[in-house]
């Protein structure tokens, strides 16, 4: 009789081989519709205009950004770091090369702007790149040229000047709000694309930027605003009064665009929802919008200090020091 270790050794020789799996089928892609895929010479990935976006449309037949996951901060902070030396190499070529900049910041109040701005100015020497955010025009002003209180701000040789919204008021608050005339609003539209195509011939670089957001987070930002007693100043009656009037402002932006996106000076429309990854777009872009060159100063040697010799330092009782409480 057969032991139990040889019947268990006859059993593996007699082993019945597995059936043989299905093969897998392989699905077929769906077909992309012929309007996704020619709208604009889209290329059918889903890209347009620099935006990521899906192959919903929405009702006037846009098509709908993706949803993003929120960009980490470490992430954020790396390449913003990195944009920004970009900006000082740019900052430099400028100097150098004495290039007049000038770039345009539009959009909805709570859209981010400030931030952008506040992000491209912090990096640089305010010497040569500076801010310039015009309040209410005074009596005098508004008697004068509109676009004269704007020229006296453009830069000369060598500079950047960064407008914190511009003489598009004209064609935004001021029409919405009624602060002009009809008459005044299309000398606007006649005088505006010469007066840019004016200055691109002087040689000026014009860059303008365009900054949109939803409905539904500039309500958020604005209740951010409102409970925050540090952020309040950015809120004003006319910011809540334009709120109100959310579509006279979009047909306003419609108008604006239709008479002012002109091939010279084209509008660049910054999705700004996300607002990292909004400043870390409009950054990049700008960088790839003016040539330039890495003219980075050479590493500078820090000669020695002058030898004290007969210097006698006044007694600090002889001082005003600031209070020393922390």
């Amino acid at each position: 009789m057969a032991s139990k270790r040889e019947r268990k050794r006859d059993r593996k020789k007699v082993k019945q081989p597995k059936p043989a799996k299905k093969a897998k089928q392989l699905k077929q892609p769906k077909e992309v519709p012929e309007a996704t895929t020619r709208r604009n010479g889209s290329s059918g990935n889903g890209v347009r205009n620099g935006g990521r976006v899906s192959g919903a449309r929405t009702a006037n037949g846009d098509l709908v950004p993706q949803p993003r996951k929120k960009l980490k901060r470490k992430a954020y902070e790396a390449e913003l770091e990195r944009l920004q030396h970009e900006l000082v190499k740019l900052q430099e070529y400028v100097r150098q090369h004495e290039l007049r900049v000038v770039v345009l910041f539009e959009g909805r109040d709570a859209a981010g702007k400030g931030g952008v701005i506040k992000r491209i100015a912090d990096a640089l020497n305010p010497r040569i790149c500076r801010v310039v955010a015009l309040g209410t025009p005074t009596s005098r002003e508004r008697t004068q040229w509109y676009f004269q209180r704007y020229a006296a701000e453009l830069p000369a040789a060598g500079e950047i000047v960064l407008f914190d919204r511009s003489w598009y008021n004209r064609a935004g608050v001021e029409r919405v709000m009624g602060f002009c005339s009809d008459e005044e609003l299309d000398e606007f539209f006649r005088a505006c694309p010469e007066f840019e195509r004016m200055l691109i011939r002087s040689g000026i670089i014009l860059v303008k930027y365009w900054f949109s957001v939803s409905d539904e987070v500039q309500e958020h930002r604005f209740l951010a605003r409102m409970e925050d007693p540090k952020k309040r100043w950015k809120l004003s009656p006319m910011d809540l009064e334009a709120r109100a009037r959310w579509v006279e402002y979009s047909k306003a932006k419609d108008e604006m665009f239709k008479h002012t996106d002109i091939r010279e000076a084209p509008w660049w429309v910054v999705r700004a929802d996300d607002k990292r990854r909004a400043r870390l777009n409009c950054i990049g872009h700008l960088l790839g919008e003016i040539e330039y060159e890495d003219l980075t100063p050479e590493p500078i040697k820090l000669p020695d200090r002058q030898d004290n010799v007969g210097y006698v330092r006044p007694p600090e009782s002889s001082q005003n020091f600031v209070p020393e409480p922390f």
